[in-house]
């Protein structure tokens, strides 16, 4: 690889932004394309293939067989609320890869005995947050069904640009949470990119359940959606 392209390689991935290197099969020349600039790419479609599925692999063009290698940032799964649902969704989330941590100054819910193998931060969202570094590989969980602690949260992963946020409750529940949410300024665009009621509609009532329609969300989101991978 080219010393430039491995620097601005670098670059990208230090700045958790997504990046492909194009090699030409035949003569072995490589280009860096810039998740920002993939839309304006003429291998634009396999682009956008290749970073919804995160696997490199080889591609037929027109112009003849590149290898597309995939740089994309370590997906984070970020979870309001140390509750029921959070014990079994953390470790199904770090099955999957994801880096899980839980936010609740609640320090009865947010203890080491109850998640022995999770990041736990026992403060507020205001305080907790800032210093995490949430960004558009972020998928964001709000469990706790008090406003107080999910409120802010959501006002953070909205204005970071989670690819995913979701958040517990019913219909009722949510239309309160979107009333307070405009309230403090949120437009009807950002309140909609919110999953409420949380989860794929799979009739599920336990929380190992809930935890299962949660994820699968959350994957549908990242691997369907090529807004989540760029």
């Amino acid at each position: 690889m080219r010393l430039d392209i491995l620097t601005a390689l670098n670059a990208e991935r230090s700045a958790r932004r997504a990046a492909l290197v194009v090699t030409d099969v035949a003569s072995g020349e490589q280009r860096l394309v810039k998740g920002g600039d993939i839309a304006g790419d003429p291998l634009k479609d396999l682009l956008e293939k290749r970073l919804r599925s995160g696997k490199s692999g080889m591609e037929e063009t027109p112009q003849g067989r590149v290898f597309l290698t995939v740089h994309v940032p370590a997906t984070r799964l970020l979870i309001t609320g140390a509750v029921h649902i959070s014990q079994v969704l953390a470790p199904i989330a770090a099955l999957l890869g994801y880096d899980v941590t839980i936010v609740d100054p609640r320090t009865a819910f947010a203890s080491i005995e109850r998640f022995p193998d999770v990041k736990v931060i026992a403060e507020w969202p205001d305080a907790a947050l800032p210093p995490l570094g949430i960004d558009r590989y972020t998928a964001f969980v709000a469990l706790t069904h008090d406003p107080k602690i999910d409120d802010p949260a959501l006002l953070h992963a909205l204005a970071r640009g989670c690819f995913y946020i979701g958040a517990l409750g019913s219909k009722k529940t949510h239309a309160r949470r979107v009333e307070r949410l405009k309230a403090q300024g949120l437009t009807d665009a950002a309140v909609a990119r919110i999953h409420a009621p949380i989860g794929i509609d799979i009739g599920a009532v336990s929380p190992a359940e809930i935890a299962v329609a949660i994820m699968a969300q959350v994957t549908a989101r990242l691997r369907q959606s090529a807004e989540g991978n760029t």
